[in-house]
């Protein structure tokens, strides 16, 4: 309702567009706009820092991006919140539409690199820091307020606030509202959807960590097992490995790409690779057998899914000599609150079912009922890659079928949800699959057109090029190849049940 009357105040008493430098003197709910800018084409500079780096990601280039009005703000719902946002809006050329982007693990930083994407396809554009600008989960530490900002509301009081400013800057409210987010973003669109269902009319929720207690769990003890055990398979051996999967499944779906369309349908037994003499970098001892045969089944079905058959090259990310850090940090700061808490004496059972209980109810993201947001015609397209080494994909294909279970069945949630699964990519991208592909458009027609996607156009990339293509099917479709012709072609695929 807050919504709705703020939206309503506003879009009343505004009868023209606002200049950019005027917005500083706009008045939102406990919110202070620290930064009005004009900037012109591919003039936009920022300092030093302000844009993380990440491996194998090359710094943003904003030589490309439109003029735009920047506006950066700070707001506090609670006495200890801090929340940066920012907002940036094309001078010329705007669709109409919003568009939030999410984060990836702990946040911390405001997406920039997602912000000129966006903007640069015409959106008015949002981001948050969710409420600190550490890299790791010491933060909550003494601030539960700042916990439950970045568990979910940073992105609501985000959302509010960008409504509010975009109307302001161009006299009319959005005709529609976007989010799109992969990983600790996916889990911020489910729990949009779930939480706020009226803040977004469509919601592209990619590899959602949208379950952290039982996540992070199975990422920790995937560590622990590998550890434990006198198991740990040194990274040499992982393209053995994935090369034998390979072998005995690429050719499962028909064509061999070494790409698996359903990696459910691969049941290689790592034992095929036991050594049958010392250790070497060709075979698996004993113990590393029985680690990855481990790290395909998971920590059990009521736990959480393993990684599936075709992830290998992508195992450091878990079964390395320590744990991901984002996983041990929830147990250390969020759970036991004990920045000693030692990842080696995990007990998996009893320790998720004291996460569920300390964290649960703020971080989790899995209620399957979403009847209040599609009942206002919002739209939710989740995907995930089946190569995924760090979030398991059945994970997305459960919650997705909770969902429509709760819909009362697949002919009555179709036009409201569909999943993408993506053969062969890894998290959010990479990988050999065609990881490449418009999620954004996808869901604005959908959303737009009341048309929900049978297929989506995707492609594999290489330095830029596209080398190949494929249709990506909703769930539980797959790509069939139809016999003849390139099976570099998407022309030459048809979506069709397993």
């Amino acid at each position: 309702m807050r919504h709705f009357v703020l939206l309503i105040a506003l879009s009343s008493s505004l009868t023209a567009a606002t200049s950019c430098d005027s917005l500083a003197k706009l008045a939102l709910p406990h919110a202070t706009v620290t930064l009005a800018q004009g900037v012109p084409a591919g003039q936009l500079t920022l300092p030093a820092g302000a844009v993380p780096t990440f491996p194998g990601f090359p710094p943003p280039d904003f030589s490309k991006l439109p003029a735009i009005c920047r506006v950066a703000a700070t707001l506090k719902p609670t006495s200890d919140s801090d929340i940066k946002i920012e907002l940036w809006m094309p001078t010329t050329g705007w669709n109409g539409r919003l568009e939030s982007v999410g984060n990836g693990a702990w946040a911390g930083s405001i997406g920039y690199r997602d912000l000129a994407t966006a903007v640069t396809a015409g959106y008015a554009a949002a981001s948050t820091d969710t409420g600190h600008t550490e890299t790791t989960a010491v933060f909550v530490v003494g601030h539960p307020e700042k916990l439950i900002d970045f568990a979910y509301r940073a992105v609501h009081e985000m959302t509010l606030a960008s409504k509010a400013i975009t109307a302001a800057y161009y006299g009319k409210n959005p005709a529609r509202a976007y989010f799109n987010g992969c990983s600790t973003g996916g889990r911020q669109a489910l729990t949009e959807a779930q939480r706020y269902p009226d803040d977004y009319d469509g919601i592209v929720a990619g590899a959602a960590a949208n379950y952290p207690t039982h996540l992070q769990g199975a990422q920790v003890w995937t560590t622990e097992i590998t550890n434990q055990s006198g198991g740990y398979i040194p990274p040499a051996k992982y393209q053995l490995i994935h090369n034998a999967v390979l072998e005995a499944c690429d050719a499962l779906d028909g064509v061999k790409d070494r790409v698996l369309e359903d990696p459910r349908r691969c049941h290689f037994d790592p034992q095929a690779l036991l050594c049958k003499g010392a250790d070497a970098e060709t075979c698996l001892t004993p113990a590393q057998v029985e680690v990855a045969r481990k790290i395909y089944a998971g920590p059990g079905a009521s736990i959480f899914p393993g990684l599936e058959r075709g992830s290998e090259l992508g195992w450091a990310t878990l079964s390395a000599p320590k744990p991901m850090a984002l996983a041990a940090e929830t147990y250390q700061y969020l759970v036991f609150h004990d920045p000693n808490w030692d990842y080696l004496k995990f007990d998996a059972a009893r320790d998720i079912a004291i996460a569920d209980k300390e964290i649960g109810p703020i971080m989790d993201a899995v209620d399957p009922n979403l009847k209040p947001f599609f009942k206002h015609g919002g739209k939710l397209l989740m995907y995930h890659g089946w190569a995924d080494p760090g979030i398991a994909p059945e994970n997305s294909v459960n919650y997705f079928t909770s969902v429509e279970d709760k819909l009362g069945g697949k002919s009555k949630a179709a036009d409201s949800i569909r999943l993408f699964m993506v053969p062969g990519m890894g998290h959010c991208a990479g990988g050999d699959g065609t990881d490449d592909f418009d999620k954004i458009g996808t869901l604005a027609t959908w959303v737009e057109s009341n048309q929900a996607p049978d297929r989506i156009p995707a492609a594999h990339k290489t330095k830029g090029v596209a080398d190949r293509t494929r249709p990506l099917c909703p769930y539980p479709q797959t790509a069939h190849y139809k016999g003849s012709g390139s099976t570099d072609d998407a022309a030459n695929f048809v979506c069709a049940a397993p």
